[in-house]
């Protein structure tokens, strides 16, 4: 049995579909609410360091934790570090001691790029580069690896650990659903002279990468790094979208300065770094440890995640 966290969200509904096609059991860990096979999947409302895990293991062999409280664009916590602490960290190490307790034999675990770094310069990121997390978003991560390490020489469960770009996909929400809307309403976009190099990871590949980590024993004890090994610049990004909603691209040039100039007076300095800046990850670690490949290409991908969306158009 093979229990999912975050089983109703954006990866977790494909990856619960992915493993039970290749004929794993699967217990869904969902929201109250939410449609559970008796006896199988599991209601939990709140994911923290008092959740109790012990029904939702019984009879568990591995873990995904995907659940996660999330990114968001502007955060009103009052403390946003100890808001994501709570979940991110304190929820994950109750849920992986508990988990070691039972006798678990392998724990995966969802992190984000952001626990490494925001940006990239001279050359894509790698496993052995050091992490620096620059939001507390990124920080929670990274002390969430931090804690399942430690957690995991004390114990007989062997974590490996995902660091995720951005994840598209059919279903995709935030800043990438926003830009799919833009380019299928064929809205000029002023971005054509950012000159930048973004890596992504499309929903089928971080689900194969995932059910590859659960089958292989040599995934224990390491950290990935994941794309599509097909990083593309903002504009270009918008291009092909536009493209695949049947749209004629509309990216314009406008000067870098005064975008960044209006970024900064709408205290969205943030969201003009995400946007013209890069990020890009060597994902060859986990290709040549575990022979795992990226089966469908960004190509694909984007344009299974464009079709997705303009069929909601109606």
């Amino acid at each position: 049995m093979i229990l999912v966290t975050g089983a109703s969200g954006f990866v977790g509904r494909s990856l619960c579909d992915r493993l039970s096609r290749e004929g794993l059991r699967v217990r869904k860990v969902l929201r109250p609410g939410y449609s559970l096979r008796p006896g199988i999947d599991i209601a939990i409302d709140d994911i923290g360091p008092s959740t109790d895990w012990s029904a939702a293991l019984e009879g568990v062999e591995a873990v995904v934790h995907l659940a996660a409280r999330v990114h968001v664009m502007r955060d009103q916590s009052a403390d946003p570090l100890a808001s994501f602490r709570q979940t991110n960290v304190l929820g994950t190490e109750r849920l992986a001691v508990a988990a070691a307790r039972a006798g678990v034999r392998r724990f995966v675990f969802a992190s984000s790029i952001k626990a490494m770094a925001e940006r990239t310069l001279a050359r894509p990121l790698t496993e052995s580069d050091e992490a620096r997390p620059e939001d507390a978003y990124g920080v929670s991560k990274l002390e969430a690896e931090q804690s399942l390490h430690k957690i995991a020489a004390n114990s007989n469960m062997p974590v490996t650990i995902l660091r995720l770009p951005l994840v598209y996909g059919p279903g995709v929400k935030g800043n990438f659903l926003s830009l799919l809307k833009l380019c299928a309403r064929g809205i000029p976009l002023p971005i054509a002279s950012i000159d930048n190099r973004r890596s992504l990871l499309g929903l089928d590949n971080l689900v194969s990468a995932v059910h590859r980590c659960l089958v292989d024993s040599r995934a224990g004890g390491n950290t990935y790094l994941l794309s599509d090994d097909d990083d593309i610049s903002t504009p270009d990004l918008a291009r092909r979208l536009s493209r695949f909603c049947d749209r004629r691209p509309r990216v314009i040039p406008f000067p870098l300065g005064i975008l960044e100039y209006g970024c900064r007076v709408l205290g969205r300095y943030g969201a003009y770094q995400r946007l013209t800046g890069s990020l890009q990850v060597d994902s060859r670690a986990i290709t040549a440890e575990l022979g795992w490949r990226q089966g469908v290409s960004l190509n694909d991908g984007l344009r299974k995640t464009a079709n997705w969306f303009m069929a909601r158009q109606g």
